[in-house]
């Protein structure tokens, strides 16, 4: 069964739960800064490893010391759903120090 859509209003409450979250277009998103390449590598596998698990897949992004993940729900049409804010919480809770850039 497809994710149902979030509201404006419902993705904004949520996004107010994961500081350093934002929304950006369809998306809701954000940057990690890490110690050095290996520990933002660790990062990526970590969340690969959680969206694995959940069945859901975001973007990520890896730089030098950095990581982006970007998440919305391809089966409710691209929308930002309940799913992208589970994916987003458990990312958190693995984040080395939940450091934003």
């Amino acid at each position: 069964m497809p994710a149902e859509p979030l509201s404006q209003k419902e993705i904004e409450d949520r996004l107010r739960e994961l500081p350093g979250w934002s929304l950006a277009g369809d998306r809701i998103e954000r940057r990690y800064r890490l110690g050095d390449h290996f520990a933002a590598t660790a990062l990526v596998v970590h969340v690969a490893q959680i969206q694995q698990e959940l069945n859901h897949h975001s973007d990520l992004t890896l730089g030098y010391n950095t990581v982006a993940v970007s998440v919305n729900s391809h089966d409710a049409g691209g929308a930002v759903t309940e799913k992208d804010f589970a994916l987003a919480t458990r990312v958190e809770e693995i984040a080395p120090g939940h450091g934003a850039s």
